[in-house]
């Protein structure tokens, strides 16, 4: 499940920013591309977990 993290907070980001954007909440935006950042953050600790074909296939 840890390998798939990184896709689902890249588009959950993309979806909290398009509904940042469409909202017409003050401050929404602000809020939106902060709680974006913080997804891609995690996003990138997340690739640690993605398979390396070239690690696997020195190991075999």
């Amino acid at each position: 499940m840890k390998r798939y993290l990184t896709s689902i907070f890249i588009a959950l980001s993309g979806i909290i920013i398009l509904i940042g954007v469409m909202s017409d909440i003050y401050w929404g935006g602000i809020a939106a591309w902060g709680l974006a950042i913080i997804c891609l953050l995690t996003a990138a600790y997340y690739t640690k977990y993605i398979p390396n074909e070239k690690k696997s296939k020195k190991s075999k």
